[in-house]
């Protein structure tokens, strides 16, 4: 994986889940913790929330995979400044010690417009509606 230093924020909710990716196959924590908000959710597993210190160590061992992430919107529903995002994604691959891994769901996520006109997720809900 390659480690930008930047990724341009997305103004286009529709296009969130896109900088997500790009920030995910970074392979850099810090660059994948830029598209959440202070405070925001973390699914990192149904039934299970996390948020803070806790997002950031979550989202770091989906990262250690080693494996890209594909994305494809399904839907993106508006109301001012939030929005909705389905999405359905794909990790395959083999991990870094030989592991086959194949994840994938429909993401039920939440986004909010910041004042410079950017877009974060709220929440981060990979699972969407799977049970625990």
């Amino acid at each position: 994986m390659t480690h930008p230093t930047s990724l341009p924020a997305s103004t286009d909710p529709a296009q969130h889940p896109a900088v997500f990716a790009a920030a995910f196959n970074s392979g850099d924590p810090a660059l994948l913790a830029r598209v959440y908000e202070p405070g925001a959710v973390f699914v990192p597993a149904p039934g299970t929330t996390t948020t803070g210190p806790d997002l950031q160590r979550a989202t770091a061992e989906f990262l250690a995979l080693g494996l890209p992430i594909t994305v494809r919107p399904r839907h993106t529903y508006v109301a001012d400044d939030i929005a909705l995002l389905i999405v359905d994604w794909e990790i395959t691959g083999t991990t870094p010690d030989g592991a086959p891994v194949h994840l994938t769901g429909t993401a039920t996520d939440v986004a909010r417009r910041d004042p410079a006109g950017h877009w974060h997720y709220v929440i981060d809900n990979p699972f969407g509606i799977a049970g625990p």
